[in-house]
């Protein structure tokens, strides 16, 4: 099924991997195409269904894990499931394009775990937990009780990271976004 690479940016939530993978897939070079996960949180103001996520409905999740089309899933909060169908494998397949994953922790892994050979994986790090709590508030996304929540699982998340091939702090947006591309350039030319 898997012909061209796959990139798997993860991290906890409000670590900048989303900002990050958005900058990387304006960069000709890297020939990245974005798997569009599905999940059954409501969107943002600014995200788009088939663009950002596909949005569906927990009835309609739980229909796709049933018919067994999806490569990973994962219900990451209460009744708020992600995941990545394999049709979104296919549908980057055919425009030849290396695939990457804005994925959660754990999804990270079970594609890492699916695709051995053809994968790398990269975590997205907050400088600290202080950090990330900042940025969840001024993204003003979230409720003070989601963004409790999300912190709680953001530090489980964190014990992942020394399960993934290389580790990227985000102190320094910038930066954190230059040493990402050249970790996939190195992948994408080996």
């Amino acid at each position: 099924m898997k012909k061209e690479k796959l990139i798997i940016i993860a991290a906890p939530s409000g670590s900048g991997k989303t900002t990050i993978v958005k900058k990387l897939l304006s960069i000709e070079l890297l020939n990245l195409g974005f798997s569009i996960s599905s999940t059954t949180r409501t969107n943002r103001d600014n995200e788009l269904d088939g663009e950002d996520y596909h949005f569906l409905s927990v009835d309609d999740f739980k229909e796709k894990i049933q018919n067994n089309e999806f490569v990973e899933w994962e219900q990451v909060y209460k009744n708020v499931y992600y995941g990545t169908t394999k049709s979104e494998i296919v549908r980057l397949n055919k425009k030849d394009k290396n695939i990457v994953f804005d994925i959660d922790v754990v999804g990270g892994l079970n594609i890492k775990k699916q695709f051995p050979e053809t994968s790398i994986s990269i975590f997205i790090k907050p400088p600290n937990l202080t950090e990330l709590k900042n940025r969840l508030i001024n993204r003003k996304t979230d409720s003070a009780l989601s963004i409790e929540s999300r912190l709680s699982k953001s530090e489980s998340e964190l014990t992942f990271s020394d399960k993934y091939d290389f580790v990227v702090i985000n102190d320094n947006l910038q930066e954190a976004i230059e040493e990402t591309k050249k970790i996939i350039h190195q992948f994408i030319i080996s």
